[in-house]
């Protein structure tokens, strides 16, 4: 039996991750942005003020990865850190003033590339395949689902 990659859902859903991310960090770049940034900025435009775990957590990374992203996100002063208010081993992970004034254009190029990466499909098949990957990845997040129900 031969393997066709072409025919390969997770080799297919890797190149799509590969292109997307590459074409998100283009349009990030002018902004001082990478794509993990971007992430991590947008949980926190979500929800201001989390841990580094709920971060972690929400965004399904490990924790070395968001310790990095962290560090170099205060360093470039775009998020602030403080301490827990019942935790002491815990930090509070807070937007900066910077942080907030880019998130217009931040999120405008996120859904540039959003929108470049559906623009070859009609509507109803945009939404189809949306659908179609969301449950896929819901699946994959809980093993012993069923993606058919």
């Amino acid at each position: 039996m031969n393997f066709d990659r072409t025919r390969a859902a997770g080799v297919l859903a890797a190149e799509l991750a590969r292109l997307y991310g590459a074409e998100l960090q283009r349009r990030l770049a002018p902004l001082g942005l990478s794509a993990a940034q971007f992430l991590v900025l947008s949980e926190l435009w979500a929800e201001d003020g989390q841990t580094q775990r709920q971060l972690t957590a929400r965004l399904g990374v490990e924790q070395a990865t968001m310790a990095n992203t962290l560090a170099r996100m205060e360093r470039d002063r775009l998020i602030e850190r403080m301490p827990h208010p019942d935790d002491r081993r815990a930090q509070i992970v807070a937007l900066s003033d910077a942080a907030r004034t880019l998130r217009a254009e931040a999120v405008d190029a996120a859904a540039e590339v959003n929108q470049s990466v559906l623009e070859g499909l009609p509507a109803a098949e945009r939404e189809l395949f949306l659908s179609m990957l969301g449950r896929i990845v819901n699946a994959m997040r809980t093993p012993g689902t069923n993606p058919q129900t």
